[in-house]
């Protein structure tokens, strides 16, 4: 077992999908939709900032949008690195001294958001068509799947005895 500290979720989506194809060709008649409640699972829960959705199209491009408001597209910085894309962002610049200023509410504090690692796979989506669209302060990426899914069915090793 390996001790990871991110959620691998192309194997969870495959699982999903694959159970997902077994339960609606068995219950199928039933009207169950076992996609309904799919928005109150959290599959990325460990960043609390910036706040993001995070979903799958019908066509399987994943989709992840980041609440910047106060940042410049300038400000941020996004790249695939292994298995992941990488988000993080410089705080834009303070209008105010906080040491001068005495604040009566202050919830808006702008600060670095350090590297934020999502997992998307290579093997089953295509980096290279990524988009990245920064409008009224989302930052919204779409990743489209590859037409192709490379090695589905993985690489067999062999295996050499050497007791002779």
């Amino acid at each position: 077992m390996h001790n990871r500290d991110y959620l691998d979720l192309g194997r969870l989506l495959d699982q999903i999908f694959q159970a997902t194809e077994e339960f609606t060709t068995t219950f199928g008649g039933f009207g169950f939709d076992p996609g309904k409640n799919a928005e109150h699972r959290n599959y990325y829960s460990v960043y609390p900032f910036p706040p993001a959705n995070i979903y799958m199209l019908p066509d399987k491009t994943m989709v992840f949008e980041f609440a910047l408001a106060g940042y410049r597209d300038s400000d941020v910085q996004l790249e695939f690195q292994g298995e992941n894309m990488v988000l993080s962002a410089c705080a834009p610049g303070q209008s105010v001294d906080s040491e001068e200023v005495i604040f009566f509410n202050r919830r808006l504090k702008f600060s670095d958001i350090p590297e934020q690692k999502y997992f998307v796979p290579e093997d089953k989506f295509d980096r290279e068509a990524a988009r990245a669209v920064f409008k009224n302060g989302i930052l919204k990426i779409t990743v489209p799947p590859r037409e192709e899914v490379r090695n589905p069915t993985g690489v067999k090793i062999e295996i050499v005895n050497e007791d002779d």
